[in-house]
């Protein structure tokens, strides 16, 4: 007998229900989210995969130009590597290496599931990926290649939630979606404060005022100025990434 899996069923159904609503995203993936929970390896092969297939096939169904900043979290963080008494731009620099290994590992994935993809590094290292170039990324985004940003900015101090709003805006991408392990913005903590309420959509306002911290102030000021919004969605739950890139309502809308 044939077996369908529940992927398959949700990839069916995915192609026949949803349109995409943008054309060009920045997807911001936490680096975190690549570790299996419990596990000693930093980068699961597994996650990785699933992530790549989901991104696959968002691509494919919608025809979609997707740039993807990825964090170093699972990896490295320079930020409390510097409270331990380490250099704080050394410590960020280590970071952004970080983020290149997590980037490298995306983009085979997203090879391996059929969509051709590139990495381009704010730090220049010729034998593993191609240097930033904003006109040679719209180029590729243009040709129906995913492109992996990595390295962060380039430069200690800002994190790759500015990255992302910084990419975001130098290709024009139309939103910036942030994958994180939250299905959306809250009230306040849900961790912490169980009675917390989710909004379905807020406006950048909102957010200053609430003081609600969905991104570092430098990223939400970049796509508050620059009118990006920004969406905040669970990447945990399978399909999640897939649903968001096409254009279905989830987690958390952010904009004027």
């Amino acid at each position: 007998m044939w077996q369908i899996s529940v992927e398959q069923i949700f990839f069916a159904y995915m192609s026949e229900a949803i349109s995409p609503q943008y054309k060009r995203i920045l997807l911001k993936l936490s680096g975190e989210a690549l570790r299996a929970p419990g596990s000693k390896d930093n980068i699961s092969p597994e996650i990785v995969a699933r992530i790549a297939r989901e991104i696959a096939e968002a691509q494919k169904q919608g025809n979609l130009q997707i740039a993807i900043v990825v964090g170093g979290g699972n990896i490295w963080r320079g930020a409390k590597a510097s409270v331990r008494g380490m250099d704080r731009p050394t410590a960020d620099y280590v970071g952004m290496l970080a983020t290149v290994m997590n980037a490298l590992s995306i983009c085979s994935a997203v090879q391996e599931a059929g969509v051709p993809c590139h990495v381009m590094s704010a730090i220049e290292m010729k034998n593993v990926a191609e240097p930033y170039v904003r006109n040679t990324a719209r180029e590729l985004l243009r040709e129906g290649q995913v492109v992996v940003f990595a390295a962060g900015t380039g430069n200690p101090f800002f994190s790759t939630d500015t990255a992302a709003a910084l990419r975001a805006c130098e290709i024009n991408a139309e939103v910036v979606m942030k994958a994180t392990s939250v299905d959306g913005v809250y009230t306040a903590d849900p961790k912490v404060d169980p009675t917390a309420t989710r909004f379905d959509a807020i406006s950048y306002e909102e957010c200053i005022s609430r003081e609600l911290k969905v991104m570092d102030q430098t990223a939400f000021t970049l796509c508050k100025d620059n009118r990006k919004p920004i969406m905040v969605f669970d990447m945990h739950q399978s399909g999640n990434i897939t649903r968001a890139l096409l254009g279905e309502k989830i987690g958390t809308v952010i904009g004027a």
